[in-house]
């Protein structure tokens, strides 16, 4: 019997073809001057992307990285609402559509799908890749800005992946709060790093005040437990790589880790985690050691050993972002 092949293994394979006659030092050379560039100080008026090479070498190295992390991130909302499923998507700043392939990961089957971006060899390419996915076939490819000027049309779910970087404060704040307005779910990505960190939870502050409940990662809809500027909440997904990736980095190692932070929120009746792991777990001769934030609004480690049973066979498999306990252990 035929297995389908999952939308990361569909997306692998077409962003291969993507760079078919473009040659491999073009690619690269395009990628290193779009890492220096993209995801910066750019004003929004002025799309980076500009041309199909750029678009192309850039989607090829970039788009894995974004996949997966939004996946991991629609992942841990979708277990908080077990029962949900999204009847519309826009993704906002979406690019050659990376959050969309996620979407369907997470949901499978079609649905309604508006992707807005400035740069429109993105969109154009973008258009071209989800030909190859089933459930995006019927997307709307939009040309935008985004700022704060957008408007937003009702819809069950909003991504922003990558792109609060972009935009200016007062533009960041315009584009969280035309998500709140527009969706019943809004699920927001940035890297993981501290300055990513500031951004989630600015628009994490945003959508409470909107009248959302976190989902994921936090256990709970309070302020966040770190102190500012003593640390940041991310987590990591595992990408692998192709051989544009080796060829820019220099690397050779199949994979990488993309750090990322984020943050899912909903109008809908949600159940998060009773616990997030928020660090690599520790695993010790007859010990875990998992560091956790927790619903009662702190970080705390734990320590579970042999003689919790079953919670230590679980605990030696949690991965860094898993709900704690795991959900199967909490029904």
């Amino acid at each position: 019997m035929n297995v389908p092949f999952s939308p990361a293994e569909i997306l692998r394979a077409t962003l291969a073809g993507v760079l078919d006659g473009l040659p491999p030092r073009h690619a690269a050379g395009a990628v290193e001057r779009l890492i220096a560039n993209y995801r910066g100080e750019t004003p929004t008026h002025a799309p980076i992307l500009r041309d199909r090479a750029d678009v192309a070498a850039y989607a090829a190295y970039r788009m894995p990285a974004t996949f997966e992390a939004v996946r991991a991130a629609l992942e841990a909302f979708a277990a908080a609402v077990p029962d949900w499923a999204p009847g519309s998507h826009t993704d906002v700043g979406g690019g050659t559509g990376a959050a969309t392939w996620a979407v369907t990961a997470a949901w499978p089957g079609g649905r309604p799908v508006t992707v807005l971006d400035w740069a429109e060899p993105a969109l154009a390419l973008g258009r071209q890749i989800a030909a190859a996915n089933p459930a995006l076939t019927g997307a709307r490819w939009q040309r935008a800005r985004i700022g704060g000027a957008l408007t937003l049309e009702d819809t069950d779910l909003v991504t922003v992946s990558y792109v609060l970087n972009e935009l200016a404060e007062p533009d960041r704040a315009a584009l969280v709060d035309a998500a709140a307005a527009a969706a019943r779910c809004v699920v927001i990505v940035e890297a993981g790093t501290p300055a990513g960190y500031e951004r989630i939870i600015e628009a994490r502050d945003r959508l409470i005040r909107a009248g959302f409940r976190i989902a994921a990662p936090c256990p709970h809809s309070a302020a966040c437990p770190i102190v500012p500027g003593t640390d940041w909440c991310h987590f990591s997904a595992r990408v692998s790589r192709s051989s544009l990736h080796r060829q820019v980095k220099g690397g050779s190692l199949a994979y990488e880790d993309e750090k990322f932070s984020y943050v899912a929120a909903t109008r809908l009746p949600a159940v998060p985690a009773p616990a997030r792991v928020v660090r690599r777990p520790q695993i010790r001769k007859g010990q875990v050691l998992l560091d956790l934030c927790e619903a009662d609004e702190q970080l705390r480690r734990t320590t579970v050993t042999k003689r919790h049973g079953d919670l230590y066979k679980a605990a030696r498999d949690a991965d860094w972002g898993d709900p704690w306990p795991p959900w199967d252990a909490t029904e």
